[in-house]
């Protein structure tokens, strides 16, 4: 079999870059073959004027076809930094690292048996399929039996795999407060992988924290809403799922920091064609303009976005003069 098909060409990053120039240095598109070199692609898009640096993402799925997200950053636009990558020796088990790679086999499995609902009120995920649940009940007990030790590794280790388990685990400590800076910081990690996981963690921590007030769980938006920024495709779809749970109750300091710094980036995200995709973008800008739950949802489900986002901003150019 060949290269699969592509079903949508989506953009983010895109201000002033006109999108007919993006997709020329694409030179493909909807209907077309995956491109066998992701890279010779980004090296594409770069050369247009006012791109600094290209990003494709290849995803599933629309009408059995992939999605290619094609992320730029413009000259002058924001800029999501990391962190420099550290470099020391601290390293997890072999049981440690058999234990995650367990836990990404069974993973595979659940994706082949359509069993990946996962539950994420204790503040960490568990997942329907019985083998990926197991493993994740193991991920509590190395949690609090090893936190130093996971603590250590994802902010001193100069290997990133290390880091990246580390920071899956880590958020299955019984003491999720103190846990919270750690993958805060790795939120800025230099690693994809690394950050995803954190976010992820995060997010699950943020769930128990609307869910249990009590606890006085703190998750700060700020890393969110730059990441929404990133040139990683991952990086803003997960942080735009997990700023959904954190202005569940509209804090109005969040949805300040939203309307002030995240408006052009999540009307760009809440216009794009896979719906479930743009979705946590849509919810998020309809939160910011002050609308009722019930008519976010409303107005997603009757297809009126562009009503509510035109509440916000007009429709982006499309580049052509008139």
């Amino acid at each position: 079999m060949g290269p699969p098909r592509i079903g949508i060409v989506d953009f983010y990053g895109r201000s002033k870059v006109s999108e007919p120039l993006l997709r020329k240095a694409l030179g493909f598109g909807e209907g077309d073959a995956l491109p066998r070199s992701k890279e010779d692609v980004e090296e594409a898009v770069e050369a247009v004027k006012d791109v600094v640096s290209a990003r494709l993402q290849a995803t599933c799925c629309e009408d059995g076809k992939a999605i290619l997200y094609v992320g730029i950053e413009e000259r002058g636009a924001p800029h999501f930094d990391y962190l420099a990558a550290p470099s020391g020796e601290p390293r997890l088990s072999g049981e440690i690292r058999n234990q995650y790679a367990a836990f990404l086999r069974s993973v595979q499995a659940a994706i082949r048996e359509g069993k990946m609902n996962e539950n994420l009120a204790q503040g960490h995920s568990l997942m329907e399929h019985a083998g990926a649940y197991a493993n994740q009940l193991r991920f509590a007990e190395i949690a609090q039996a090893e936190l130093p030790l996971l603590r250590q590794v994802l902010r001193e280790s100069g290997n990133e795999e290390h880091r990246a388990i580390a920071a899956y685990i880590i958020g299955y400590a019984p003491n999720k407060n103190g846990v919270t800076a750690d993958l805060q910081s790795a939120l800025r990690d230099p690693d994809d992988t690394v950050r995803n996981n954190a976010m992820r963690a995060l997010g699950a921590i943020a769930v128990l924290a609307a869910k249990e007030p009590e606890r006085g769980l703190q998750v700060s938006p700020t890393w969110f809403i730059e990441a929404l920024d990133s040139l990683i495709w991952q990086d803003r779809t997960t942080a735009a799922a997990t700023l959904v749970t954190l202005t569940e109750g509209r804090p109005a300091n969040v949805i300040q920091h939203l309307k002030e710094r995240a408006v052009p980036t999540l009307t760009e995200m809440a216009r794009w064609k896979h719906l479930p995709h743009a979705l946590p973008a849509f919810i998020l800008l309809g939160r910011v303009l002050g609308e009722p739950e019930e008519e976010i949802q409303k107005a997603w489900s009757e297809g009126r976005r562009d009503a509510l986002l035109a509440k916000l901003a007009p429709p982006p150019s499309s580049g052509k003069k008139k």
